[in-house]
């Protein structure tokens, strides 16, 4: 992670865009952070990254969470085990 002023971002957008497809760019001014330059090296990590960030997303996972913690629904390693071992988990047909 690297800070850089706010003037010399304008000034070479471009090239701390390719940068902040490896590292994070921290945004100063004043010498003040005041915002984070994120790249993507994959065209489709910008999804993500929104996501992420939306608050209806936020809320779902942290539903999905409580109702885990609740007894309901299927955990990861349940889903993974019934993934690799699905012959366990099925009756067998005579």
């Amino acid at each position: 992670m690297i800070q850089v002023p706010l003037n010399q971002v304008k000034d070479e957008l471009s090239r701390y865009l390719r940068m902040a497809e490896t590292e994070d760019i921290i945004i100063t001014r004043h010498g003040v952070p005041a915002g984070i330059l994120i790249g993507f090296e994959d065209p489709e990590a910008w999804w993500e990254e929104l996501l992420l960030r939306d608050p209806r997303f936020q809320e779902r996972i942290a539903q999905a969470r409580r109702a885990l913690r609740d007894g309901q629904g299927i955990r990861i390693e349940d889903l993974r085990e019934k993934q690799t071992n699905p012959s366990q988990t099925e009756e067998t047909e005579d």
